[in-house]
């Protein structure tokens, strides 16, 4: 039985990983750490530091807050607890120093995202990308999303500079109208990447590729935060029999 605390467990994707958690057969949820503190079927700590105290989980969840998520980790990690972390806007940088702090047998997993189909989209793309002189991603989200661009959109358009090996020739920042700077985009490994914040989306990613008279368009959607659930699952059952740093799902899929 794998035991796990959720950090965030007040949050839209902290209370679908609970859920998620309790309805697996081989886990138990000993317990949530969220400041807001509600009320719960299960023990909810409001810090790290109070659910390091009561003890008894394995596995750490976080989905909370960038601006959370590095103290969290910073506490978690050299306890010997294996990170699953969902919270997007550390750099790879910021992932490796904390990875340091882990002993040996302990694991900090982070995935931009957690749905089979966006990983698959980022394998697609950073596959079409040394055929495409132009690639331009565009990502949208529900207007509460707390970090632009997305972890999935800068992911993919490192993918791509990785893949491609050379610079993209369309017109840049230099053509942008005077006072509206941004609206080529902000570059992220040298790809443009455009954020929408509206009501109405979960999480949608275009990744736009285009040659002399002809583009690909390869698009994924996810409608609910279920959709996120297996990945979470899958990240959890296997970073027991990892250790270090570990950056994608790919890597258990």
């Amino acid at each position: 039985m794998i035991k796990v605390a959720v950090c965030g467990c007040a949050g839209r994707m902290g209370q679908a990983a609970v859920g998620a958690v309790q309805a697996a057969e081989d886990m138990e949820l000993v317990c949530g750490i969220d400041p807001s503190g509600p009320a719960a079927d299960y023990p909810v700590h409001a810090s790290i530091d109070e659910a390091l105290d009561a003890g008894g989980f394995d596995v750490l969840v976080d989905f909370t807050q960038p601006d959370v998520v590095e103290g969290t980790l910073r506490k978690a990690l050299p306890a010997g607890i294996d990170c699953v972390v969902g919270t997007t806007g550390l750099t790879q940088a910021k992932l490796e120093e904390l990875s340091t702090l882990a002993p040996e047998d302990t694991c900090l997993f982070y995935a931009p995202n957690f749905t089979t189909g966006a990983v698959l989209m980022m394998q697609f793309a950073q596959a079409a990308a040394p055929y495409f002189p132009e690639a331009e991603v565009i990502e949208y989200h529900h207007a509460r999303k707390k970090d632009a661009p997305s972890g999935t959109a800068v992911r993919t358009a490192e993918l791509i500079s990785q893949a491609r090996g050379f610079d993209s020739e369309a017109p840049g920042k230099e053509t942008e109208n005077p006072g509206m700077e941004g609206a080529r985009g902000a570059l992220a490994s040298g790809v443009p990447v455009h954020a929408v914040r509206s009501m109405g989306f979960v999480a949608t990613q275009e990744v736009v590729f285009g040659s002399m008279g002809q583009t690909l368009t390869i698009r994924h959607d996810s409608w609910d935060r279920e959709s996120y659930m297996p990945g979470v699952l899958l990240g959890i059952r296997s970073v027991g029999s990892r250790s270090g740093l570990i950056v994608g799902l790919e890597n258990f899929m």
